[in-house]
């Protein structure tokens, strides 16, 4: 099945454009994000050196109807928040193509990683087009008879546990000295390591039952 990688560009009129437009040092990480009709609820995860600014300004614009601040420290916030415009959720659901969480927001730009057979990758183009939402496909790579394991990000993330001793006997390498080695929160580098963990695992144990495991 092909999995794609995009680029949207968030038009200024829309709410999250304009605000990640005028913070464009701080990132938004959707970590999940539900669609309710015509409104829709996120969570999102807040990080960089104006996180209160980014916080404040939803807070006030007309399209987020709900926002709560769920836990907030230094420059990392994390938001659950109900809006009556979620642009972003309505190509997808329009085209049947589920995302792939998280993905970021930073500076009107958004990069999703979708996988979907090729009929519904084309109409989630259309879709895109249709609600006036800008794209760039950086990739679509076709893995005949098998599901991706890892996302991109979930590999990097482990790449990057097992280059820095995470995985060792004794740990080299703590969580905390992890995320801020690859310069993303806490709680997101152990929500990726967790799915990544538990992809790897319940692969393994599936290979297993079938006589699939072989060693070298």
């Amino acid at each position: 099945m092909p999995n794609a990688k995009l680029r949207l560009t968030v038009p200024e009129e829309v709410w999250l454009g304009g605000i990640t437009r005028r913070y464009p040092e701080t990132r938004l990480r959707v970590l999940a994000a539900i669609p309710d009709g015509l409104s829709g609820v996120g969570l999102v995860e807040i990080t960089g050196p104006t996180t209160d600014g980014v916080v404040t300004a939803m807070g006030q614009q007309d399209d987020v109807t709900d926002i709560e601040t769920l836990q907030q420290r230094d420059d990392e916030a994390l938001v659950q928040f109900e809006t009556s415009d979620p642009l972003l959720l309505l190509p997808a659901r329009g085209s049947n193509v589920p995302l792939e969480m998280p993905f970021d927001i930073r500076d009107g730009e958004v990069t999703w990683e979708v996988t979907a057979p090729t009929e519904q990758l084309s109409e989630l183009g259309e879709q895109l087009d249709e609600f006036g939402i800008s794209f760039s496909v950086e990739y679509i790579r076709q893995e005949p008879g098998r599901e991706r394991l890892l996302t991109d990000r979930q590999r990097e993330v482990v790449e990057a546990a097992v280059e820095a001793g995470y995985y060792d006997t004794p740990r080299q390498c703590s969580l905390t000295e992890l995320a801020a080695e690859i310069d993303i929160a806490k709680s997101t580098c152990s929500n990726t390591l967790h799915r990544a963990e538990e992809a790897i695992i319940k692969e393994f144990i599936r290979n297993e039952s079938l006589g699939d495991i072989s060693v070298s």
